[in-house]
């Protein structure tokens, strides 16, 4: 494979990114990564997250091993250039400037000789998939051939994260307590007040509350904390393939699995897959989910000795190649 560093304006901005090409001389189809929530960069890697083994290297690898160019990039608010650029970014992230982050990802990748302008997809992780479907829906050019959503929310996306708070409240003794100072926080973020997290709330949780109000956030934490994939599944008229891990502990194959198969009812050009072992970002996962805590799970995403998921790479792989 080829890979070289690539990068565009966007405003005041720049965009920084990763181009890989199988070799040969082409045409090939194409993909463009969108990586998931927070300072996640353009390999799926975290700085609030130990190891550098991120899972969308990997997968961009992975595809050009299988004759498909990708494009991945470092969404402003990551990477290694985030300092210099959030003081010029406060006030202004939103879902649009999200969405302008993926077209200008997807035109350049177009814009690419060897590649072929009609069929390049969309691939998101977790908040990534919102992006990728945002674009499907925005008329934006070129179309996309179809989209990966890897780990929609089916829920809205506060309502995800609420779950994820109540499993772990429960092995506290006063965990309802906790979650009911929680709840009251974060109605007043939805009211447009202060968060104003109670004293008695973990650390964690009380730093999480306070994110949400950063300037830096606004006001894409408050179009995030409402939104799903669910709504916006139920218009996209490409192929869509839903993947999520039954090893994930972020996103429920249950909980938010059904949601989204409601939505796609009656859509036959929707599939899912809900792979045994795959995690929240597609890795392996070969120990039992009962013996899984989040925290600890998260730890051990971008650890060197793990890998993606076989049943998960061969299956995007299948899916991609029967729609070129």
């Amino acid at each position: 494979m080829r890979s070289r560093e690539v990068s565009w304006e966007l405003g005041p901005t720049t965009v920084y990114g990763t181009l890989v090409k199988p070799d040969g001389a082409g045409p090939f189809p194409g993909v463009a990564f969108v990586a998931g929530s927070g300072p996640t960069d353009r390999d799926w890697n975290s700085p609030l997250l130990p190891g550098t083994n991120g899972s969308g290297r990997l997968l961009a690898e992975a595809l050009a091993e299988a004759g498909i160019a990708s494009i991945r990039y470092d969404k402003r608010a990551s990477g290694p250039h985030v300092r210099e650029t959030i003081p010029l970014l406060i006030g202004t992230l939103s879902m649009r400037s999200h969405l302008d982050e993926l077209i200008g990802a997807v035109h350049l990748l177009a814009d690419e000789d060897d590649i072929r302008g009609d069929r390049i997809f969309g691939l998101g992780n977790s908040e990534g998939t919102l992006h990728v479907l945002n674009y499907a829906l925005s008329g934006s050019q070129p179309p996309f051939a179809g989209l990966i959503l890897a780990a929609p929310p089916g829920r809205a996306v506060g309502d995800v994260a609420r779950a994820q708070l109540a499993a772990q409240a429960t092995a506290l003794p006063n965990g309802t307590e906790l979650m009911g100072l929680y709840d009251a926080s974060i109605a007043r973020f939805q009211a447009g007040e202060a968060v104003a997290p109670d004293p008695e709330l973990p650390e964690g949780v009380r730093n999480l509350l306070l994110s949400l109000e950063n300037p830096a956030n606004l006001p894409f934490a408050r179009e995030l904390w409402t939104a799903d994939a669910a709504q916006p599944l139920r218009r996209v008229r490409v192929p869509v393939l839903v993947v999520i891990g039954k090893k994930d502990l972020q996103v429920d194959w249950q909980a938010d699995g059904q949601v989204l198969e409601r939505a796609a009812d009656g859509h036959e050009n929707v599939s899912f897959l809900f792979p045994e072992n795959a995690n929240h970002i597609l890795k392996y996962e070969p120990r039992p989910h009962a013996e899984l805590t989040q925290g600890e799970a998260m730890t051990q995403y971008n650890s060197a000795d793990t890998h993606l998921d076989p049943e998960t790479v061969s299956a995007l792989v299948t899916w991609l190649r029967a729609r070129l």
